[in-house]
């Protein structure tokens, strides 16, 4: 039998870790912009007495992290992506039979797995988060504090502005990495939450009505919540090997088992290692007349075209007796 590796010749890792190297810059702005409104938030909030403040200097605070978290995993990956000796070879041309391995040899995948890591790091997070602003408003709906309007206001304008930029920082990125699809959803859930300060503000200073601040918070509050089950979710998948929600398996093993010269095919495992790469790996039975070169060919383009499969370990096997073309 044949084990043969699918994209050899192709640096699936090192694209990975370019996809995180694109948005380092926009991440380190984001980084630094929100670390400090998140101080001056925090400050205000202690000062004002503010619920709704203090859950978006909190929801800010985890921007802060979460973004720290993604700069941290990026430069693990680019460094695990970064090619090692094996004998004075390069290892991308010393074996092909993984994306790129990190320079610990025993690390065969690399630090990719980190990226997924942080993100469901920053869903922990935001859920904690998310329940203290809860509980807290809950308590001061009974008998919620005189806050002043005016502070509270003009820091939460400036807050608004900081979330603007760094949403328009983050928003291109987020549709290629899980990583920063988190810091960017973070943001979002903040910029809406400062907007939500700014109403609340606004009311007490026009009406008085001090129930405003915990009802603002608690409509921050459920607001994260989905949002951050739906990140934890997509991160938790990847973390158990689960099937990328995209594909369909027996799509696969169908469109696999229609490859000329295929028999049967079983074995069949897909996953996703990291944002934007999803592997395969699957046992293919020939008929006795194929060849395996062509089929093997024919299997990639077939993974790659179809399901944009771009990382596959394809095992051969000889046509055993009871063998017969695979009927879908």
């Amino acid at each position: 039998m044949y084990s043969v590796p699918m994209g050899a010749g192709h640096d699936h890792g090192a694209d990975v870790a370019r996809a995180g190297e694109r948005h380092r810059g926009r991440l380190w702005g984001a980084f630094a912009l929100l670390a400090v409104f998140m101080v001056v938030e925090a400050v205000a909030a202690l000062l004002t007495g503010s619920l709704a403040l203090l859950s978006d200097a909190g929801h800010m605070f985890t921007d802060v992290l979460g973004i720290g978290m993604a700069l941290a995993a990026i430069w693990a990956a680019s460094a695990a992506a970064a090619p090692a000796r094996v004998g004075g070879a390069d290892s991308a041309t010393a074996s092909s039979a993984a994306p790129n391995a990190a320079r610990d040899p025993q690390r065969t995948f690399g630090l990719y797995r980190l990226e997924v890591l942080a993100a469901l790091a920053n869903a922990v997070l935001l859920f904690g988060v998310a329940i203290y602003v809860l509980v807290e408003a809950a308590r001061r709906l009974g008998d919620p504090p005189d806050v002043p309007a005016g502070p509270m206001l003009v820091v939460a304008v400036a807050g608004l502005i900081a979330n603007l930029v760094a949403f328009g920082l983050l928003r291109s990125g987020a549709r290629e990495s899980l990583n920063v699809r988190g810091a960017y959803l973070e943001v979002l859930g903040d910029l809406l939450g400062s907007v939500g300060v700014i109403v609340a503000a606004a009311v007490i200073g026009l009406t008085g009505w001090s129930y405003a601040d915990p009802i603002i918070a608690v409509a921050v509050g459920l607001f994260i919540l989905p949002r951050t089950w739906k990140l934890a979710r997509a991160a938790v998948r990847i973390l158990v090997q689960a099937a990328p929600e995209h594909l369909d398996v027996t799509a696969v093993q169908r469109r696999l088992a229609a490859v000329p010269g295929v028999c049967d095919v079983h074995d069949l495992h897909v996953w996703t290692l990291t944002s934007g790469m999803d592997v395969a790996s699957a046992h293919l039975t020939l008929e006795e007349s194929a060849q395996v070169g062509p089929v093997l060919v024919a299997a990639r383009e077939a993974l790659h075209d179809d399901f944009d499969i771009g990382h596959a370990t394809l095992q051969v096997e000889p046509r055993p007796d009871d063998c017969h073309p695979a009927g879908w």
